[in-house]
């Protein structure tokens, strides 16, 4: 069977200037803002022009642009060769939500490639109707459906991704000193947030990152040196509008473990890729914060990029096409295995 594997993701500005536009498409998104669309379209305007200064200034700490395309397409290398390790006839393209490639762009070179079977991977571990189910969505509008067609809706449970997670964490705890974690350690599982709103109308986002952060700590924790006294909570960051968001705030955790004189690991659960939330976020800002709170110590877990088990489990999902079961509580109404 020859398969065409489609990873994708957010997507991030490839210079100074795409910064505007990128912001444009993503306040411009229904799923981001489920309002009219004459609506939005004020309201997207608005939010770029407050918004535009401090993102220019983001990217520009970080040579003016996203790496996340350039990690990407790493990423998709390695499944490449992975499935044909496994003896698949595959090949993987690259398509971003709100910056080039579109998904225009790589419905023609699928098109192009004439596959079997088309698989659509999300580089997003955990569903939400505002990241895969956006880009499900203009898939869709793009004229996607090349040769048979499945997606991949999530895998907050994926063993890969949970190990490569897990020894992280452990890696991370064990660079701390002793004299830093003489009061405690606490890890913090800080996952993108998402307005309350949209997890009230059944999103299982945050239910998929809670059970996923409790799968994690459940293998790491049994790795850590005897007498290390850690916890864990999971917490939200990168708040980008006005309304409420989902809660605890990663900030406010930090801040208060700190005041606590606990040592602190943060683990980007929500994020696989290195980009703005965590190279400026989490390794400048949320660092600057512990230390004058006056955090003994302050460690970061790495995104896990293209681990070799992570990537594995990627290539197992997609050379496995049996229906997968329902992972979600019964409440998150908005599952797409429970609407299949």
């Amino acid at each position: 069977m020859r398969r065409a594997v489609v990873l994708f993701n957010l997507g991030g500005p490839d210079g100074p200037d795409a910064v505007g536009p990128f912001l444009s498409n993503l306040f411009s998104d229904p799923a981001i803002l489920p309002v009219p669309g004459p609506v939005r379209k004020i309201l997207s305007k608005l939010i770029v022009r407050r918004r535009l200064p401090e993102a220019k200034a983001i990217y520009a700490r970080m040579g003016g642009r996203s790496p996340l395309l350039e990690q990407t397409r790493r990423q998709a290398s390695a499944l490449e060769d992975m499935m044909r390790f496994k003896g698949a006839d595959a090949r993987c393209f690259v398509a971003m939500r709100y910056w080039h490639p579109f998904a225009e762009e790589v419905v023609r070179e699928v098109r192009a490639y004439a596959p079997d079977e088309t698989v659509l991977l999300p580089l997003y571990p955990q569903y939400s109707i505002t990241t895969t189910g956006s880009f499900l969505k203009e898939w869709r509008r793009a004229g996607g459906g090349v040769g048979r067609e499945r997606a991949v809706c999530c895998y907050p449970f994926l063993d890969g991704l949970i190990e490569a997670w897990a020894e992280g964490v452990v890696e991370a705890v064990a660079r701390i000193p002793p004299e830093g974690a003489a009061d405690g350690i606490r890890v913090l599982f800080s996952a993108h947030g998402l307005p309350e709103r949209v997890i009230a109308k059944g999103d299982p986002y945050s239910a998929q990152v809670e059970m996923c952060a409790a799968g994690i700590w459940d293998r790491a924790s049994s790795r850590l040196p005897g007498g290390c006294r850690a916890d864990w909570r999971v917490s939200y960051q990168s708040r980008a509008t006005p309304e409420r968001w989902l809660r605890p705030d990663t900030v406010t955790e930090v801040e208060a473990a700190a005041r606590e004189g606990l040592a602190l690991v943060i683990a980007p659960l929500s994020f696989v890729s290195e980009h703005s939330e965590t190279l400026v976020e989490l390794d400048e800002e949320l660092r600057e914060i512990a230390e004058r709170n006056g955090a003994p110590a302050f460690e970061r877990v790495p995104t896990v990029g293209d681990d070799p088990g992570y990537i594995s489990g990627l290539a197992d999902l997609v050379l496995d096409p049996r229906p997968r079961p329902r992972l979600c509580p019964v409440s998150c109404g908005a599952c797409p295995t429970a609407a299949a």
